[in-house]
């Protein structure tokens, strides 16, 4: 309840729905670069194999780093997930791909279960290039059943950058929407890490990834069939709010309904977008009720902005920054988050009791 002289955002909780695992402890890299390795050798049979990182370790690289920058920008909760980058589908088999997602997400599981109060988790999905999305089923139902995990990242092109497989809206993803929705989790439409020399990873394919998602939202009546599958474009939604006027007329020519009834109960964005005039056009653009806070630190852009003398990442300084109401802030910053992932809003009233 809050007090008569409160304000909406005052009393918000600042969730941060897009944090990923980029400071994990070494000896995650280190395995993978073995598991890499090993893929040379044609005789070589795969093997899960161990993982041992300590709960100290994993306190170590937290506490100097998101932990750190939580307390200092005063967020509160970050949805966390493996590092995007690091998903790297292309990479080796399905099996290849399950080995490391395991051991991923295992981690994730450890540091919401050291620091509950700061981490919730998202999963990495075992995609890999043609491997048909249902390869990914278990492993969602491991993470979400047994580990307690509130939603997942879906990669759009595990091909990293030629897009070798169907769009989006196609029936070969639809497995996994089925159990998405069964299990009431969201997905965050990311894709990884850039093998193609033509896209940058995190300047060109990330946006690119995001744009094209919701391009093929458009063209498709994917929520005709899932009426409540959410989906969150990161990155601010790419290249989509800048040029909402193109999508609103393509959607027209293609005898669409208005974008707002069409797409936005089921997509959403978030805040990683690291200017006032991005987040500023942002939120004038798209409804407010479709906009999720994030950072996505310690992630894509780590420096100082020269021209305002704080970090690029700090989002929370934009949404202060901007002429959005105390209403409409505290949507942005909690309740937005607790709609779209409805476990989420489980698990924190359940803590309230």
């Amino acid at each position: 309840m809050q007090a008569e002289d409160s304000t909406p955002e005052e009393n918000a909780m600042i969730i941060d729905c897009h944090g990923h695992y980029t400071t994990a402890p070494k000896k995650l890299q280190d395995w993978r670069d073995a598991q890499i390795a090993a893929l040379k050798d044609k005789a070589h049979v795969p093997e899960k194999g161990d993982l041992r990182i300590t709960d100290d370790e994993i306190r170590t690289s937290i506490e100097g780093a998101q932990l750190k920058i939580q307390r200092e920008r005063g967020t509160d909760l970050t949805i966390f997930s493996p590092r995007a980058s690091g998903m790297a589908h292309h990479v080796g088999t399905a099996t290849t791909s399950e080995h490391w997602s395991h051991h991923c997400n295992d981690l994730i599981y450890r540091v919401c279960q050291i620091f509950p109060e700061n981490f919730v988790a998202v999963c990495q999905l075992p995609q890999s290039p043609g491997v048909p999305p249902s390869n990914s089923i278990r492993e969602l139902e491991r993470c979400v059943n047994e580990l307690g995990f509130i939603g997942c990242n879906l990669n759009p092109d595990p091909s990293g950058g030629y897009w070798t497989d169907p769009p989006l809206t196609d029936r070969y993803w639809y497995p996994i929407y089925e159990k998405m929705v069964e299990l009431e989790v969201p997905a965050m439409v990311h894709v990884s890490t850039s093998c193609n020399p033509n896209f940058h990873a995190t300047g060109a394919h990330y946006i690119n990834g995001d744009t094209t998602a919701f391009m093929q939202f458009l063209t498709a009546d994917l929520f005709k069939d899932f009426p409540t599958l959410k989906f969150i474009i990161p990155h601010g939604g790419g290249g989509v709010p800048y040029h909402w006027g193109r999508y609103r007329g393509l959607a027209q020519d293609m005898k669409k309904p208005l974008l707002k009834d069409y797409l936005l109960k089921n997509v959403f964005f978030d805040t990683c977008v690291y200017h006032q005039p991005g987040i500023d056009l942002l939120t004038k653009v798209i409804p407010v009720e479709n906009v999720l806070f994030a950072s996505e630190m310690v992630g894509a852009v780590r420096g100082v902005d020269p021209e305002t003398g704080f970090y690029y990442d700090d989002t929370k300084r934009y949404i202060e920054g901007s002429t959005l109401s105390a209403a409409d802030k505290q949507k942005i910053y909690e309740g937005n988050a607790r709609r779209v992932f409805p476990r989420l809003d489980k698990l924190l009233k359940k803590k309230a009791k």
